[in-house]
């Protein structure tokens, strides 16, 4: 009766020593000599900037499980889809159909739940912030000069008013 798991036995054995022998003999053949520069991480070619252990936003994650949930999603459709035409001439195709709809309406009400949230806002305002949903200054924006005056000015009132000052008095 173990002579029916030798085989298999056997071939465990193989692999062990080919992963292990190609392990051995690539150590033996490759030079080693690391410096610098060598060792340094590698970003796709260009040189590491910051440190390698930072956080991501939390909105990637929410958005990148999402996609998977719909991913999966498809994954799990497809076989339906493939056999759907012979569970209809077989009579169980409104049963299939149901299901399928009542899967998607089960995703699609927890979609619906994360929009409501407002997980899936890339700019999310501050509760208590009088700003409301502008509350994210752009560093792309262009500084308004201390001269210019107008109702659609990005710099503030105070900083205008310092400026007029610091040049000798307020213009009318």
């Amino acid at each position: 009766m173990l002579m029916a798991y030798a085989s298999v036995a056997a071939f465990f054995l193989v692999a062990i020593g080919f992963v292990l022998g190609s392990l051995l003999l690539g150590k033996l053949l490759r030079p080693s000599n690391p410096y610098a520069e060598k060792v340094e991480t590698y970003e796709c070619g260009e040189a590491p900037v910051g440190p390698a252990w930072f956080n991501f936003n939390p909105r990637f994650y929410i958005v990148a499980l999402i996609y998977i949930i719909f991913d999966v999603e498809i994954a799990f459709i497809y076989p339906v889809a493939a056999v759907f035409k012979r569970w209809v001439d077989q009579g169980s195709g409104l049963f299939a159909l149901i299901e399928i709809f009542l899967f998607v309406a089960i995703l699609m009400l927890g979609f619906v739940y994360v929009l409501v949230k407002g997980d899936l806002e890339w700019i999310r305002a501050i509760k208590g912030d009088p700003r409301g949903a502008q509350n994210v200054s752009s560093r792309a924006r262009p500084r308004a000069s201390p001269a210019s005056s107008g109702a659609g000015d990005a710099a503030p009132a105070g900083l205008a008013a310092r400026a007029a000052a610091a040049e000798g008095g307020a213009e009318s």
